[in-house]
């Protein structure tokens, strides 16, 4: 009877690091931004972002590779501060909002790329395709407590997409030679956590 106790000590005890170094974490998106920016007419490059997303971090940090992220967007949400241009990007031409009311993220591997710095690759499901791709992160940042007790971190992170692989073909040539609308969206992420309770 001893030795079953003693063993199922030693089995507790070895398992206690691995379940502290995991955490779970919600996005705050009143503290995050989720933006895009493509090029317009050739000549700028026009920026916007989405206001309404949500998502969850599974954290190890004892073994990052471990770790979990997955994030959903509400593409009715897209936002350049130009209401006709919005209207234009939730239309069929583009997001198809009514159709396809959400893209995702949802990774797949998590691997360290230098000093505070990750690689992040997953599937990108948007327009109805999915599509692996690799996001480019710094953090995450050390906790901090905030004046209300919850405990935050946060991490940024860019990758780019050529938006026809997605299905985002609509396009306008112009006068002067080339197309209305670049092909390539950089997204590019501001992301606050705050630790699950």
């Amino acid at each position: 009877m001893k030795r079953h106790l003693a063993t199922i000590t030693a089995i507790v005890a070895l398992a206690l690091p691995a379940l502290a170094s995991a955490s779970s974490w919600n996005i705050d998106p009143e503290h995050s931004n989720v933006g895009f920016k493509v090029k317009h007419m050739m000549v700028s490059n026009v920026r916007g972002s989405f206001d309404k997303y949500s998502g969850t971090l599974e954290l190890n940090d004892k073994d990052i590779s471990k770790s979990k992220v997955q994030v959903s967007i509400h593409t009715d949400s897209v936002n350049t501060n130009a209401v006709k241009r919005d209207e234009h990007l939730r239309s069929a031409d583009f997001f198809d909002a009514a159709k396809y009311p959400t893209m995702s993220f949802v990774s797949t591997k998590v691997a360290k790329a230098g000093k505070d710095k990750l690689k992040v690759t997953g599937y990108l499901t948007l327009h109805g395709v999915t599509k692996e791709v690799v996001l480019l992160v710094e953090g995450p940042s050390k906790e901090s407590k905030d004046p209300w007790g919850n405990i935050r971190r946060g991490v940024t992170g860019s990758t780019t997409i050529n938006r026809k692989d997605f299905g985002l073909v609509w396009n306008a040539a112009l006068e002067t030679g080339g197309v209305a609308v670049g092909e390539e969206v950089t997204i590019t992420l501001d992301i606050e956590f705050i630790k699950k309770a």
